[in-house]
């Protein structure tokens, strides 16, 4: 099996033995960016001198006898709305071009501190707002499994990098989806985490009220080694939750004997592709050689979900994208100095944000507008908080709850781009998690004509153990980290 290939935790224990160099496992990855990346378009940014540079630090350290850190010369991709210092931040978009934070996240600084090697910054949906990562100023990415279909989205970059094998970890944002699309859609495991497990500080915001920095990798254990680095409180966000400090990965080989299973009859009905359903059925029917005991039963309180959803993610953006006005940074129209500020400011915007960002802005602030404000955003709300309720009796009866993460397979290109609506709808499986907080993981349950389809677990608050030890379990018995894409 080729290097890149390999899972991460074998590649750094191969680093450790000094059987391989973090410097060679480095550039063997960037040998793979320059193979595939004109198929793929995975990243916006390749960092290869830093990379490099990073990874002959680790040689030394390991060479001298020094501590290392548990992600010792791994080469990671990094989602390009997380703030990266001295590295171009781009959020996919044309007025964040040239823009270059000068700190770092705290994502970044936890996975820095355990010695990993950022190899890159991925493409994504502009200020991750879109389901393909076609809305991106730096051209879509490209499906692994079928280059003439989408990858997902917004962190679809990241899944494609893993996918294709240009990174052996990757970071991921997920405000309505945004991890578990593109994991679903390229074959990989995408976590999105409880609401204020894993620190904000230095994403860039769309919706503050949904947004979770996640963890992604090609097999369940990497989700895991990667989610135990950037868990834990943050002192400068200020919706982190100080829970105890635990490694994700002790937990992984847990009995799943007696576990409840749940699966709402929303989530598998009207608009979901009988491919999708049968192979998320298929698995459910797998999880009896464990023990798991499952049931269906009706959540009709979903329904309300994507509209409220939306509603409230737009306003946000609204609110959120107001700083981006051409004079402090970012693109600015060129003028002769004879335009004022009113005309700098919208014609930056109208240059710099693309059709997308356009349109949610300015749904959202019709949403916010006096004499809406009431029937719109406070009446989405008042629906979450009744979606939060029922969600916390469904776990008084079940573990977990199972549905699938995508309800239709990778489609292609351009396909759908036209029709905001039926890209919108593409979430109705996403969106319960992130309206509730609660952790929800995506892994491979089965292919369909070559391309992948994903299964979903959600959990209560912070038992991302719970939606690992599935996963990791299920990898097991479906074998899914065996099957590469052929670029």
């Amino acid at each position: 099996m080729k290097l890149y290939w390999l899972p991460a935790y074998e590649v750094k224990q191969k680093i450790l033995s000094q059987e391989l160099k973090a410097e060679e496992v480095t550039q063997e990855i960037v040998e793979r960016i320059r193979m595939v990346e004109d198929k793929v378009n995975a990243f916006i940014t390749v960092c290869e001198d830093e990379a490099l540079k990073k990874a002959k630090e680790v040689d030394k350290k390991i060479v001298k006898g020094e501590k290392v850190g548990v992600l010792a010369g791994i080469p990671i991709a990094v989602k390009d709305n997380i703030s990266t210092k001295n590295i171009r931040t781009t959020c996919g978009s044309k007025i964040l071009e040239n823009y270059i934070p000068p700190f770092n996240a705290t994502v970044i600084e936890k996975i820095l501190a355990e010695d990993a090697v950022i190899i890159g910054k991925t493409n994504m949906d502009e200020f991750a707002m879109g389901t393909t990562t076609e809305t991106s100023y730096f051209g879509p990415t490209k499906n692994p499994w079928d280059l003439t279909r989408v990858p997902g989205g917004s962190s679809g970059g990241s899944a494609a990098a893993l996918a294709a094998g240009e990174a052996f970890l990757a970071l991921g944002s997920d405000t309505g989806g945004s991890i578990r699309c593109p994991a679903c859609f390229c074959g990989v495991v995408g976590l999105k985490p409880t609401y204020g497990l894993v620190s904000r500080y230095g994403l860039i915001a769309y919706a503050n009220t949904f947004e979770q920095i996640g963890p992604m990798a090609r097999t369940t254990f990497d989700c895991a080694l990667l989610l135990t680095v950037i868990a834990g409180w943050d002192w400068r966000d200020s919706t982190s939750v100080e829970t105890p400090q635990k490694s994700y990965v002790e937990v992984l080989d847990g009995e799943l004997k007696g576990l409840k299973v749940g699966i709402p009859r929303e989530m598998v009905g009207e608009g979901v592709e009988e491919k999708v359903v049968k192979a998320v059925y298929d698995y459910v029917f797998r999880l009896e050689e464990f023990g798991v005991k499952w049931e269906e039963f009706s959540l009709p309180i979903l329904n309300y979900a994507l509209p409220a959803y939306y509603l409230i993610a737009m306003s946000e953006a609204s609110s959120n994208l107001a700083r981006f006005d051409g004079v402090r940074y970012g693109y600015r129209f060129p003028s002769d100095g004879n335009l004022d500020w009113n005309d700098v400011f919208s014609k930056s915007r109208r240059d710099g944000f693309g059709a997308e960002v356009k349109r949610r802005i300015i749904l959202g602030t019709y949403a916010l507008s006096a004499g809406y404000y009431g029937k719109f955003f406070l009446k989405s709300l008042k629906t979450i908080t009744l979606i939060k309720k029922d969600f916390e009796e469904a776990f008084k009866r079940f573990d977990v709850l199972i549905g699938p993460t995508m309800p239709i397979l990778p489609f292609k290109l351009k396909e759908k781009i036209d029709n905001p609506l039926a890209l919108y709808l593409c979430d109705i499986d996403t969106v319960p998690a992130n309206l509730t907080g609660v952790p929800a993981i995506s892994f491979p349950c089965g292919f369909s004509n070559g391309l992948p389809i994903g299964v979903q677990v959600m959990a209560p608050p912070f038992r991302e153990d719970l939606t690992l030890k599935i996963a990791y379990k299920s990898e097991k018995i479906l074998g899914f980290d065996r099957f590469k894409p052929n670029l």
